[in-house]
């Protein structure tokens, strides 16, 4: 594959940098650079297309077109004009962009955008927007009149695998589940249970690990609809992954004591073509026992009051947790998912923070310890 070097970004979820760092180095075999947001890299399409097929954390994956520096519109336009767009549209694509700007002479986001547009539409030809062709997005970010654009390689995001359409109540992105595994070290090489699973993101993001499953290996990308995509050489990609699914005999067990969540996991487990490796179980939390052989994770996003667990006192419930794991899983890693304060501590185990994270906007805690 002929190399034409981009310079490429790798957004993550705050907290995830440093583990998609470690998935570009292991999974695209290149060394990116950390930075607040993502991970940047550079690479040609081979590259880009591994980053996609391939990366568990991250959200999505930018390529930077250019950079200019303008502080009027004119001369916004008038640079913009300069940049490669037929390397990314076709004529008649449409666009959607988003535009911020911070600390500059052009604040006018929508103004920004317009321009923007109206500069890529001179540079490849104006069409009308074709029907049934997803929106191309590009992203403007205007700071001390510099403006860095970018264009999105992935369309949907990225973690949108494909497999969930059956939700519970507050489900975990995939992307977050994953880099969650891989904060707590978690290889697919010992059991992994989820004692309140929901629509079992956890353990089907743990499963498609285990069998070294690309995660983006059922879904489409919008660099896929670029001028100069490969198909022959993405193909060679794909099926290199295929090749690479391994067998797996890995413990991975779920309960939860709502049945429309346990009917939604089995779902969402069988479309991920995956529903062999996990079993998951309709009853209370209490009632998990340790599989037979060596002790492993138990992980779990519990109810923490601000969605779920409405407004009532859940540290009785955090109590009851604790207990049972003392009690039953002596040598397990236990790790919860839940904002810091009264609640983790209400286990009464010695959690200790890993990482600071965000769930649906909210910032929560990801805490672990060994019993």
């Amino acid at each position: 594959m002929a190399q034409r070097i981009e310079q490429i970004f790798a957004v993550t979820a705050p907290g995830l940098e440093s583990v998609c760092a470690a998935e570009l180095r292991q999974s695209v075999g290149v060394h990116g650079q950390v930075e607040p947001g993502g991970v940047a890299f550079s690479g040609g399409p081979r590259e880009l297309y591994l980053a996609n097929l391939w990366l568990r954390s991250a959200s999505r994956i930018l390529v930077r077109v250019g950079e200019v520096t303008a502080r009027d519109f004119p001369s916004f336009h008038r640079k913009t004009l300069q940049l490669p767009w037929g390397r990314y549209l076709r004529s008649g694509v449409p666009l959607q962009v988003r535009a911020s700007s911070k600390g500059s002479r052009l604040v006018h986001t929508g103004r920004i955008a317009e321009t923007l547009v109206a500069a890529i539409k001179r540079t490849i030809g104006s069409a009308d927007p074709k029907a049934g062709v997803a929106e191309q997005l590009l992203i403007a970010r205007m700071e001390d009149d510099r403006c860095l654009l970018s264009i999105d390689s992935s369309g949907e995001l990225l973690h949108r695998r494909g497999y969930r359409t059956d939700g519970a109540q507050a489900p975990l992105r995939e992307t977050l589940a994953a880099g969650i595994l891989q904060l707590l070290g978690w290889d697919g090489m010992r059991p992994l249970l989820d004692p309140l699973c929901g629509s079992g993101t956890f353990l089907i993001e743990a499963a498609l690990l285990a069998a070294n499953q690309a995660p983006g290996s059922e879904r489409d990308f919008a660099f896929t609809h670029w001028p100069h995509f490969r198909a022959g050489a993405w193909q060679l990609l794909c099926d290199e992954a295929q090749r690479g699914v391994r067998s797996s005999s890995v413990v991975i067990v779920g309960s939860d004591r709502d049945a429309d969540s346990v009917a939604a996991a089995r779902a969402n487990a069988k479309r991920a073509g995956c529903a062999r490796m996990i079993d998951v179980h309709c009853h209370d939390f209490a009632d998990l026992r340790p599989p037979a052989g060596p002790p492993g994770l138990i992980l779990c996003n519990p109810p923490y009051g601000l969605r779920v667990g409405g407004e009532g006192d859940l540290r009785p419930f955090y109590q009851r947790l604790g207990a049972v794991w003392r009690q039953q899983f002596s040598g397990w890693q236990v790790a919860l998912f839940c904002p810091a304060g009264p609640l983790p501590a209400a286990t009464g185990l010695p959690l200790q923070p890993v990482a600071e994270l965000r769930n649906g906007g909210l910032p929560v805690t990801l805490f672990s310890c060994q019993l």
